[in-house]
């Protein structure tokens, strides 16, 4: 697998088959990213959903939470999740994202990663509710993680990003519906991060 590895402050515009991805490494300052982690991580209200994997029931390995200017109930992976409120936090990212994306985002889905057992499997976020072919804008906050990439049908086609406290990845394009991607788990000894996905429902 083909690690991305772009360079301090500067934007990643891989070449890739089916779809576009930008990353910027530092899209917030550490400051600004250190005092919204510490925020999230005390005022969000975080829950564990279960969720079915072969007619078996789990404990999602993460924590989340689901806020939007919208009142539309959202799912995937058999959760259906109410939405809560945007607070003042979670505008002010959407607002910046806004001016580089130009996007008009109305959703944002919280992750936390408490530990590096934590993980999110393959997928796309190609439900529905997402449209044809949605934006979606990730943020990191906290420990970093890599975010790996594989093309649905060029089995040679795999890459990772180490996404970084502060950094934002956007894809956008075809890029769903080609590509699934992953946070995996790990062995090594993690502090928490959180991961805020905007996105638009339609």
């Amino acid at each position: 697998m083909i690690e991305l590895i772009p360079e301090a402050n500067k934007i990643l515009n891989p070449n890739l088959l089916d779809g576009e991805l930008h990353y910027y490494s530092n899209f917030l300052s550490k400051k600004i990213s250190d005092n919204l982690f510490n925020k999230l991580k005390k005022t969000i209200p975080w829950k564990q959903d279960l969720i079915k994997v072969f007619g078996k029931t789990y404990d999602q390995p993460r924590l989340t939470s689901l806020h939007s200017t919208l009142k539309k109930k959202y799912s995937y992976s058999s959760i259906t999740m109410n939405p809560l409120a945007m607070t003042n936090d979670l505008i002010y990212l959407m607002t910046e994202i806004k001016k580089i994306n130009n996007t008009s985002f109305n959703t944002v889905l919280l992750n936390l990663y408490r530990n590096g057992s934590d993980s999110n499997g393959w997928h796309a976020d190609n439900e529905k509710e997402l449209g044809k072919n949605p934006v979606i804008a990730s943020l990191s906050l906290g420990e970093s993680r890599y975010f790996h990439l594989k093309h649905r049908s060029k089995k040679s086609q795999r890459f990772k990003i180490k996404l970084d406290h502060g950094s934002l990845l956007i894809m956008s394009g075809v890029m769903q519906h080609k590509w699934l991607h992953m946070i995996p788990k790990t062995k090594k000894i993690l502090d928490e991060r959180i991961n805020l996905t905007y996105r638009k429902l339609v």
